[in-house]
């Protein structure tokens, strides 16, 4: 006789309700653990409740560009700085333009704020230049080899280890200096070949000795005057770097850099390659060799130009066989080549630490800006208005929410326990998602974020209470509670998914076309109405399967907000059926 019965037990949630509740506990006990063996127990907090550092920055006129502070390049630029800071995990920082030629990045507290802010400083282009001649920071070089090059190659080359071949010092090759100078102001990605000997002595029969009184060419004078400046340059002091800066990409210059923790000092021809022609680059790990290398994706105009530069390097001896990474004037590394690299890719290997590929990849992929920008104001931001803010927000939401509970419990009665309960676990998945995705990505909570929470608290409770209602609307044609249950989920389940997918479009069509602080707002909107889904499926409609089976719930008890009586519920739609009895008798009487 149950055969029938059995065939139409639900399934799910419905027929197995300690599954999906185990589901749900288990869920909830990971996260929990992952938050704090993360270490990571509260969500990060953005800057207007956190404080933290606000840069201005200002956009230079360029020569010969007059019209370059635009509408579309200063956009362009607040992308890449956003792009570059939020590389670096600095989530929830607000790049916006104000007015014409300034750019406001605002840097949360707590989020690697000093390399954020040394990577927003470095606002000018990137160039790939070729090297002419190498020497260690200070005006005199002191003793000792200085640390080798970096090296780069095809990604379909072997990977080398890394020059070894120390860079000669200005005083012990000034002549080979001025030469490799004088062929880079004529033709720097192509200096002429020296001299053979007997040219050499052909030239010496017709030319006045170098001792005799001559006047020099100008190309002759501009390197004598390059390499004099080279020889004085004392890149261990600031302003002298800052004198070598801004030069123009057609020319050569000098330039400063540290490598291997210690400033050297660079003459380097006109770029040969720009660095808005790389399209992508990163630090990864080398398979092969378990060393962090660099690798780089260029356009196809970045890739012509680089096999080009790196064709004509590889013949040249060191430190000419090497090119350099120019950011802001400074050199940021100098790999060497071996052989012209063509393709489209390369990689740079040689020495990188995690974070220094990773920085140098960064500074490769978002370096390129159209425009040159200073530092117009630095300035700390705290938090004493957000947390103001908070607060009152915090207290605003509380008194809503006890008014919610208060609706609940006297409308809903016994009800409201499974709402309440239900939103105790949203709230517990809500927090430790947004902890973890603190310390996972650099999400960091706003004031706008906050009052996604609180609206999305609204959300949450409209989904019970379309079930709740479901439910009643059951019992008031006549049903008894379990089957009032199931039958009210289907068509709870639509309205429920319909709604929160109408708020999760609504929140990722926000995310995607605003930024800063309203993205926060639409990330936390989306998060927690897909958590409503979870919470409604997974905890709710079971815990209910649950309770219909208690007597409190299934017998209609007054304070269990089932009471058939006080919902005006209709007779039985089918009475059951009487058997085994006879019919009553029938009294005639005599008339």
């Amino acid at each position: 006789m149950a055969a029938p019965n059995k065939g139409r037990r639900p399934t799910g949630a419905q027929g197995r309700p300690g599954r999906a509740l185990a589901i749900i506990l288990i869920a909830m006990v990971a996260l929990t653990a992952g938050m704090f063996l993360s270490k990571q127990t509260t969500p990060r907090l953005g800057i207007d409740l956190a404080g933290g550092t606000s840069i201005t920055l200002k956009a230079k006129s360029e020569p010969g560009k007059p019209d370059a502070i635009n509408e579309t390049n200063m956009n362009t630029a607040v992308g890449i700085i956003e792009r570059r800071v939020n590389g670096l995990g600095v989530s929830e920082a607000e790049v916006q333009t104000q007015g014409k030629d300034h750019i406001i990045v605002n840097i949360p507290k707590g989020m690697n704020e000093k390399q954020a802010r040394e990577q927003v400083g470095t606002t000018a282009q990137l160039y790939f230049r070729p090297v002419i001649a190498f020497a260690d920071g200070a005006p005199a070089a002191p003793e000792g080899t200085p640390s080798p090059a970096p090296s780069a190659s095809g990604s379909g080359a072997p990977k080398a280890e890394g020059s070894t071949s120390p860079t000669p010092s200005p005083s012990s090759s000034a002549t080979s200096q001025g030469r490799a100078l004088s062929e880079a102001l004529k033709a720097p990605n192509a200096p002429s070949p020296s001299p053979t000997a007997s040219e050499s002595k052909k030239a010496d029969d017709k030319a006045p000795s170098p001792s005799a009184s001559t006047t020099p060419g100008p190309d002759e004078a501009a390197a004598a005057d390059l390499q004099a400046k080279f020889a004085k340059l004392d890149c261990t002091d600031e302003a002298q770097r800052a004198a070598v800066k801004g030069a123009k990409p057609e020319e050569p210059t000098l330039a400063c850099g540290q490598r291997g923790g210690t400033w050297g000092k660079w003459v380097l021809g006109p770029a040969g390659v720009e660095g808005k022609n790389v399209k992508s680059a990163k630090g990864v790990i080398d398979p092969q060799s378990g060393q962090w290398i660099v690798t780089m994706d260029f356009n196809d105009k970045g890739s012509d130009d680089f096999a080009k530069v790196t064709g004509e390097l590889a013949a040249k001896q060191p430190p000419q066989n090497q090119f350099a990474i120019v950011l802001d004037g400074e050199v940021v590394s100098d790999p060497s080549v071996s052989t012209a690299i063509t393709g489209g890719n390369a990689q740079i290997s040689g020495g990188f630490t995690q974070q220094s590929a990773q920085d140098l990849g960064n500074m490769l992929s978002y370096g390129a800006l159209p425009l040159s920008f200073s530092e117009d104001s630095v300035t700390t931001v705290t938090a004493a208005l957000g947390g103001e803010q908070l607060r009152a927000g915090l207290i605003a939401g509380a008194i809503g929410l006890l008014l919610v509970v208060i609706y609940l419990l006297v409308y809903y009665r016994g009800l409201a326990f499974v709402a309440i309960v239900s939103l105790m676990v949203s709230a517990v998945l809500t927090y430790t998602i947004m902890a973890l995705l603190g310390k996972g990505i650099g999400f960091a909570l706003n004031l706008p974020a906050v009052c996604g929470a609180i609206v999305a608290i609204g959300i949450t409770a409209d989904s019970f209470i379309v079930y709740f209602e479901r439910i009643r609307d059951e019992i008031r044609e006549g049903r008894t509670l379990r089957p009032a249950v199931e039958r009210a989920w289907p068509r709870a389940r639509r309205t429920i998914l319909v709604s929160d997918f109408v708020s999760f479009l609504a929140a990722a069509v926000l995310f995607i076309v605003t930024v800063g602080k309203v993205q926060g707002f639409a990330f936390t909107l989306g998060l927690t109405t897909l958590l409503d889904v979870v919470v409604v499926f997974l905890f709710t409609k079971p815990i209910m399967t649950l309770l219909a089976r208690t007597t409190f719930f299934a017998s209609g008890h007054p304070w269990s907000g089932l009471d058939p009586k006080r919902l005006g519920a209709k007779p039985p739609l089918r009475r059951s059926r009487r058997t085994g009895s006879a019919p009553a008798p029938v009294d005639v009487k005599e008339a």
